[in-house]
């Protein structure tokens, strides 16, 4: 797998495609059309010429709350965990705290994505956000 940086990313088929049935607004993105400049970092998973998912971070006063998409054909292949420790990567060389999410209320399976994201070491906080500390180099 290839993890490739969007500068700047763009909404594309690719994208609406690994959402699956999600609307875009679900996550904030409002209702982009094909070619729309998306705020925040991207990357995109690639396994030859298909892509398999996506990451999004977008760090604010020393945190970052992260988004994966994982093609619905690929999901529980471990193509959220690769996404998921590349994003670590990418917030522990920008020195930040900890990288969060928040499921979206009106998510249709909301128990799958905080089960993912506790599995992989995220908290819950009183706010609705699972929080994960960001490691430091050498820890």
């Amino acid at each position: 797998m290839r993890w490739v940086r969007e500068t700047p990313a763009h909404w594309d088929a690719d994208k609406q495609r690994v959402l699956g049935d999600l609307a875009p607004e679900l996550f904030g993105f409002g209702s982009p059309g094909v070619g729309d400049v998306l705020a925040d970092e991207w990357w995109r998973v690639e396994d030859g010429d298909q892509v398999l998912g996506y990451g999004r971070l977008d760090d604010t006063w020393g945190d970052a709350e992260i988004l994966v998409l994982v093609d619905p054909r690929r999901r529980r292949s471990g193509v959220g965990a690769f996404i998921l420790a590349r994003l670590e990567e990418e917030a522990a060389a920008r020195h930040l705290n900890y990288i969060y999410n928040v499921v979206p209320d009106r998510h249709p399976d909301p128990e799958k994505v905080t089960g993912f994201l506790a599995a992989h070491g995220f908290t819950p906080n009183a706010v609705g956000e699972l929080r994960k500390k960001v490691p430091t180099e050498g820890a």
